[in-house]
């Protein structure tokens, strides 16, 4: 049975790295695909190489669903295996209902709550047997992460959309949309300041779960971080001022390709746990039980102490993500939904209006008319000149197309997601990757006046759409995981059975619901 168990375990964590990169995907590639920085090729080379470099750093991450959401000490091998079988079951169901409507949301969120729901079903049986009162299921729990998770999601989605639409406009202002004339001013300057936090950001997450970076280096880069910065911005500004005057090379085509390296690096880093972690320490339980005197009732408290991941799983987990990068359709559904909410040209939209976003709307035109008001004259005057793209038409990218947004925007994009990233990172702040990069392209769609007057309420209720789906997100996993474990705690072998068959059959009708949308926007 536990055998069978485990086997059942990797070949969901193919699937569950399958729907989950093609989810995820829209994180380091939204900016360089919607401002076509490179024909795509380059684009996928870059990401894919940043990938590979991202799960040699992963290890550190895998004790998150080993000890991070529930007190192994209190459970048994077979009920972590039913909580485990209940967390994959679940992930690749909800992830791949995203994928086929083309919404982006939190891997790291669906897994967390996942495993809380299902960690909360089994400690709610096992208090239920032993006749104890149902408050001691705070034993079983790790309830601070969840509560930081949530705390996550509020602050993210907040100062990520402020800091993105402040950091655009001041870009903007200084560059303006004409920006070819002024990049040979302030270009070198700006862009070294970029590629400081970018480099300050891999290394910051990186250094976190690497195996082969020693916590006093790791200490010394967080005690340096001034210095750090302060050298990178010098070298880059430099080399840049370089580059520009020997080569003509465009500055903020290096910024974002650099940025997109680093995002995909990150991203297999912090997300790999997402996809394996769960099937690795399902295994590590089955090992540790193997080598106790009574494998069915002895704890697992050796799941408290930190372990090494194996390379070659990582590697080939790796692998996995590069080919599903490359083939899955799902995931430029995903990234399309991004790139067209921060368009900057009106065209199709797919969201419909609803009250909701137009009083959103109404209330900010208000508030910014207000706003000008009080400003000078003179201010408001050089503002507007500056801000002003009645004139401009995005230059075309290399196969003739016109790029949803320019490199300004995009570079900004992946500056300010890698800074707030960076900066969680340091304090130990639970920030969402997707949380924060989804919403720093909204804030600087809208400080680049992309969502205009007729398109506004159409972009308002899609980004609504996305937010609320965060929060779905986690209502869903925590209950629906819930669900299975109990399924499985009482069906043994035969509701494992039944609930993989559910899940095999709702991917086969996601997969055609899938192609029927595509022919059908295709067809608008």
């Amino acid at each position: 049975m536990f055998e069978f168990a485990i086997v059942v375990l990797f070949a969901l964590a193919i699937s569950d790295l399958i729907v989950g990169v093609s989810n995820d995907a829209v994180n380091f590639l939204n900016s360089s695909i919607g401002s076509r920085v490179a024909p795509r090729t380059v684009i996928m080379v870059i990401a894919s190489l940043g990938m590979l470099a991202g799960v040699t750093f992963a290890s550190g991450m895998m004790e998150v669903a080993r000890n991070g959401i529930f007190h192994p000490q209190f459970f048994t091998m077979p009920e972590l295996i039913t909580i485990f079988l209940a967390v994959m079951l679940t992930d690749i169901i909800l992830l791949d209902l995203y994928n086929t409507f083309g919404l982006p949301t939190s891997t790291t969120v669906s897994i967390v709550f996942e495993l809380l729901g299902a960690a909360v079903a089994v400690s709610l049986l096992k208090i239920s047997q032993a006749g104890a009162p149902f408050r001691e299921v705070v034993n079983y729990i790790n309830t601070s992460k969840a509560l930081a998770i949530i705390f996550g999601i509020l602050l993210s989605i907040g100062v990520a959309f402020i800091v993105g639409a402040l950091v655009q406009i001041a870009t903007r202002l200084l560059f303006t949309f004409d920006y070819e004339k002024r990049l040979k001013r302030y270009g070198a300057l700006w862009s070294g300041a970029a590629l400081a936090s970018i480099v300050y950001f891999i290394l910051i997450k990186g250094a976190k779960g690497s195996s082969f970076i020693t916590p006093d280096t790791l200490a010394w880069i967080k005690g340096h971080s001034g210095l750090i910065l302060l050298a990178s911005f010098a070298f880059f500004t430099v080399l840049l001022q370089f580059l520009m005057t020997l080569t003509r090379v465009n500055v903020l085509k290096v910024v974002v390709l650099v940025g997109t390296f680093a995002l995909a690096m990150a991203f297999a880093a912090n997300d790999l746990v997402n996809f394996i972690g769960v099937p690795l320490a399902g295994l590590a339980a089955y090992s540790e039980a193997g080598a106790a005197a009574d494998p069915m009732t002895a704890t697992m408290e050796a799941l408290q102490h930190p372990v090494q991941s194996s390379t070659l799983f990582l590697l080939i987990a790796g692998a996995i993500m590069v080919v599903t990068l490359w083939l899955s359709r799902k995931a430029r559904t995903v990234t399309r939904t991004e790139v067209r909410l921060g368009r900057q040209e009106e065209g199709y939209e797919r969201f419909e209006s609803t009250a909701l976003s137009r009083a959103i709307v109404r209330l900010v035109s208000s508030v910014f008319e207000t706003g000008g008001r009080w400003a000078p004259p003179a201010i408001r005057r050089w503002a507007n000149g500056r801000l002003d793209r009645s004139d401009f038409r995005p230059p075309p990218a290399a196969d003739g197309t016109v790029p949803s947004f320019d490199l300004v925007r995009a570079a900004v994009n992946l500056m300010v997601a890698s800074a707030l990233i960076s900066l969680a990172t340091s304090f130990k702040l639970p920030l969402s990757t997707t949380y924060v990069t989804f919403m720093v392209a909204m804030g600087t769609s809208f400080s680049d006046q992309a969502w205009g007057r007729e398109s506004a309420v159409y972009r308002v209720s899609g980004v609504l759409t996305v937010i609320g789906g965060w929060f779905f997100t986690a209502m869903m996993a925590f209950s629906v995981s819930g669900v299975f474990a109990v399924i499985i705690y009482y069906g043994k072998i035969w509701g494992m059975i039944g609930i993989g068959a559910v899940a095999i059959l709702l991917l086969v009708r996601t997969r055609d619901l899938h192609r029927f949308r595509e022919e059908e926007e295709t067809a608008l």
